[in-house]
């Protein structure tokens, strides 16, 4: 008598899991909008704080990664205990672009009008602008950056101002246009009694070859120096001196500022 035939049995747990599965997949789907629009501010200050070293940190983060607030912190690095808090909080806006995003920065304490700038993505590397501003900046910050700026201890105001500043990165090359100048007015050290000690201007300026001037605007403390960007690397010159009736109240710093030669101090970096 022949046996019957047996027909295969039926998978019913593909059947089962299958609309589940689906259903699982819509709900990822529709809450990965959800996900990018409401992301955490703690995500940017992370991502931040690890791609400076640890050197810029945005403590007590608010809001989310595209509109949000914190306190703005500079630090020596990892392991280092030097820190300085910016006054008051920071915030900022960004706003994808077609292949890049724009970011507005705000700072109650130092920023008339809020930061702009504007970053693009190209092949290989991005393009980064900065629209014309004017900001000032308590230079005490510098402190948090640890070595020389912790014995330094500086007091005064940094008055920044931008011109077409533009940044190119394309395989690890840096091109620069336009330019940045920095004064650092009625500037005071711990390291002297003399108060101010003196105003002084930093001018970055772009090119194909970036160079670097420093000059003194005022003061008892004269500094002076140029340099120019070999590659991607500084190459400055400079030398720092004290008039002549203020030389003892100075000369504690010029010893740190940089290499004693008589009555200067000479200064080389790079």
């Amino acid at each position: 008598m022949p046996h019957p035939t047996r027909r295969p049995a039926r998978s019913t747990g593909s059947a089962t899991r299958s609309p589940w599965a689906w259903a699982l997949g819509g709900i990822l789907v529709g809450a990965l909008p959800t996900l990018v629009v409401f992301a955490p501010a703690q995500w940017l200050t992370d991502g931040i704080a690890q791609t400076s070293g640890q050197r810029v940190l945005v403590a007590g983060a608010r809001g989310t990664v595209w509109t949000g607030s914190g306190h703005l912190v500079l630090t020596g690095g990892h392991a280092s205990q030097d820190q300085a808090a910016l006054p008051g909080r920071i915030s900022w806006r960004l706003r994808p672009t077609w292949g890049g995003l724009r970011a507005h920065i705000d700072a109650a304490c130092c920023t008339p009008v809020p930061l702009q700038v504007q970053v693009q993505a190209r092949w290989n590397g991005a393009h980064i602008s900065v629209t014309d501003g004017q900001s000032h900046w308590p230079a005490a910050m510098l402190a948090g950056l640890g070595t020389p700026w912790n014995t330094l201890q500086p007091q005064g105001q940094l008055a920044l101002e931008t011109r077409g500043l533009q940044v190119d990165w394309a395989a690890g090359r840096m091109v620069l246009e336009g330019q940045a100048q920095l004064d650092a007015l009625s500037m005071s050290s711990r390291l002297s009694t003399l108060r101010p000690m003196g105003s002084y201007r930093l001018t970055l300026q772009g090119g194909a070859a970036p160079t670097l001037g420093l000059q003194t605007l005022q003061g008892a403390l004269q500094l002076s120096g140029s340099g120019q960007w070999v590659g991607q690397r500084l190459r400055f010159t400079g030398e720092a001196s004290a008039a002549p009736e203020r030389e003892g109240a100075l000369s504690n710093l010029l010893n740190i500022i940089g290499r004693r030669s008589g009555a200067r101090s000479l200064i080389s970096l790079g």
